[in-house]
């Protein structure tokens, strides 16, 4: 069997701020910006790699969600608690210094874990925890 991952997806609530840290401070490409009554999904991803893709969606559009659930999911995403990414970057120090230098919301420092892995962690500006990891 030959499967891959395509796409995984993201909430946002603030569309320009979510450029600016996926685009600008992460450096991926943006591969789609469709907009539909008022809100937007952007799909981004990292450069070279066009066949592995963040779709940043509005997830109050998510269909059958009831007013609770959205305010549920709104109460989760500004706790940080409701969606997270793993990245991984052969250059952690680089990444966290820019990330850091630009007012990323750093949630831990490059620090060895004790399962092996070197990471860090910070929050896009919907509260998606996004961990870096360390290539080796």
């Amino acid at each position: 069997m030959n499967i891959s991952i395509h796409a995984s997806f993201l909430p946002h609530d603030d569309p320009e701020a979510a450029l600016r840290f996926y685009r600008d401070l992460l450096g991926f490409e943006v591969r789609k910006d469709v907009g539909y009554q008022g809100m937007r999904w952007i799909t981004v991803g990292p450069p070279g790699q066009p066949g592995t893709s963040v779709v940043l969606y509005p997830p109050a559009a998510t269909p059958g969600i009831t007013e609770d659930e959205r305010r549920t999911i709104a109460e989760m995403m500004a706790k940080g608690t409701y969606a997270s990414i793993m990245l991984a970057t052969t250059d952690l120090d680089g990444i966290f210094a820019r990330l850091q230098d630009k007012g990323a919301e750093i949630m831990q420092e490059p620090v060895e874990q004790d399962w092996g892995e070197r990471d860090c962690a910070v929050r896009d500006p919907a509260g998606n925890m996004v961990r870096i990891q360390q290539l080796r």
